[in-house]
């Protein structure tokens, strides 16, 4: 068994109890983990307290050149945290490398970020500045399904404005976390960076903390609701990035066996388990058959199996508590569709789904009208886009969505009326830490990555002088 540890005012240290982490390929105990305490979570932010004033003090540069060291850290370990990503997470080691790739990307972007301020107006009568400035002690809860990735949606903005940080990662994937702790021990002043693991005890601690400034959170809409009322108790800054429902509205232009390509892609990257992630596929009835069709034998072809294996393209679902979620929207879409590939659990250990596509379904089902977070996607026939568009915008969620034509310009009427953060034409998944993201409806508040994110970690104080 590897040796993990807390990282807490700049000391690696054991957990008050350990528990077990799965590799979710095997079912077997991969590490023994600590988990930390109510005691040590408090100790994390009274250790992010106290370094506040003298990190907010440190001149940006000094703080964007450490997080770009953290950035060069983990690409010099691409390989061993990707291995271990891909254990106790469960997706292909060829994605765990692009996440640690991507980690570091991230944080190199968002390093560079400008927090200049802005005079408003300087005149004879008065001069009024726009200045941004840190906020205190900001709570990072990070996801099972990114756990390296997420945490550089949030460390690097939070850190450059001037904010010291406490990372609870999730019960079910910490390892890497803390792995990264063990970079951040020897690149930050101590109590700059924190990690504090849990198994879903002290998410409520955290968020309620009245030394806590701001929370943000990513994970199910669900969860974010019980934070934003938690958070409530001192009207702390939160920034959610919640569940969604994506549907693909596929136009009767199209090459069905291209745009299938692309549509398969988007609903079973990380065994679609991906907030962003096709969910849902709303197909003209003129290509429907033949859409339905090149999914299925794509589903049919694709490898599934230990993310460690060369040429796997799927890997389990992570978790056990989701694998039953999943098997549950297996018997839904037996009742209420017709599966024409996949639908198989198979007999083996681990938590493995084979892609499922299912056709002959329609709104009001728990398969289309609910987010399945798995390898399950349900095809729905449409014989006008307005009415797509309209049944599309009928979910509580509106993270993100994609409109499939060769015309250009009916794609873009039809992407401008989607309820939707984020919206793609001819392609899903696409994002990068210049590019703003942000959820609608249920799918979150506030925004991530580019500059709008990092005004997320900031407060806003005008200075305004008489002359």
């Amino acid at each position: 068994m590897a040796d993990y540890r807390l990282l807490i005012g700049g000391e690696l240290v054991d957990g008050d109890a350990t528990m077990e982490v799965i590799n979710p390929a095997t079912e077997e105990v991969l590490a023994i983990c600590p988990r930390g305490s109510e005691r040590q979570l408090n100790a994390a932010v009274a250790a992010a307290k106290a370094a506040f004033k003298g990190w907010a003090k440190t001149p940006v540069e000094r703080r964007r050149a450490l997080v770009l060291a953290l950035a060069d850290a983990i690409e010099a370990r691409t390989e061993e945290f990707a291995r271990l990503l891909t254990q106790e997470q469960g997706k292909p080691l060829a994605e765990s490398t692009a996440e640690i790739s991507y980690t570091a990307a991230f944080l190199r972007y968002l390093a560079g970020l400008d927090l200049a301020s802005r005079l408003i107006e300087d005149n004879e009568t008065r001069r009024v500045e726009m200045r941004r400035k840190p906020l205190g002690v900001v709570g990072c809860i990070i996801p099972w399904n990114f756990p390296v990735l997420i945490v550089a949606f949030k460390a690097p903005l939070a850190l450059i404005a001037g904010n010291t940080i406490v990372i609870k990662p999730a019960p079910t994937t910490p390892l890497t976390t803390l792995r990264l702790g063990e970079l951040c021990a020897a690149i930050f002043p101590p109590g700059v960076v924190n990690i504090v693991t849990d198994n879903n005890d002290l998410g409520g601690v955290l968020t309620a903390h009245p030394d806590v400034a701001k929370i943000s959170f990513t994970g199910s809409t669900e969860t974010g609701k019980k934070v934003m009322a938690s958070a409530a108790s001192t009207i702390k800054r939160i920034t959610l990035e919640l569940g969604g429902n994506d549907a693909a509205i596929v136009l009767g232009d199209v090459d069905p066996k291209a745009a299938a390509a692309g549509i398969f892609g988007g609903a079973t990257m990380n065994a679609g388990q991906v907030c962003l992630a096709i969910k849902r596929v709303y197909a003209h009835e003129s290509i429907y058959d033949a859409l339905c069709d090149e999914l299925a034998v794509l589903a049919d072809a694709a490898v599934v199996d230990d993310g460690l294996m060369q040429g796997v393209q799927i890997g389990p679902l992570q978790n056990k508590a989701q694998y039953e979620k999943v098997k549950g929207f297996l018997e839904d879409a037996r009742a209420d569709g017709r599966i024409i590939a996949g639908g198989v659990v198979e007999d083996r250990p681990g938590y493995f789904i084979r892609p499922t596509i299912v056709r002959d379904i329609t709104d009001g089902t728990r398969l289309v009208d609910e987010e399945q977070f798995g390898p399950i996607l349900p095809v729905i026939s449409f014989t006008d886009a307005e009415e797509a568009l309209e049944r599309a915008n009928a979910s509580p969620w509106g993270l993100g969505g994609s409109v499939w034509s060769k015309d250009r310009d009916r794609a873009y009427a039809l992407a401008c009326e989607m309820e939707s953060g984020t919206v793609w034409i001819n392609k899903h998944l696409d994002f990068g830490p210049n590019i703003p993201f942000g959820g609608a409806k249920q799918s979150g508040i506030g925004v991530e990555f580019a500059e709008e994110g990092l005004h997320e970690f900031t407060q806003l104080q005008v200075i305004n002088e008489a002359r």
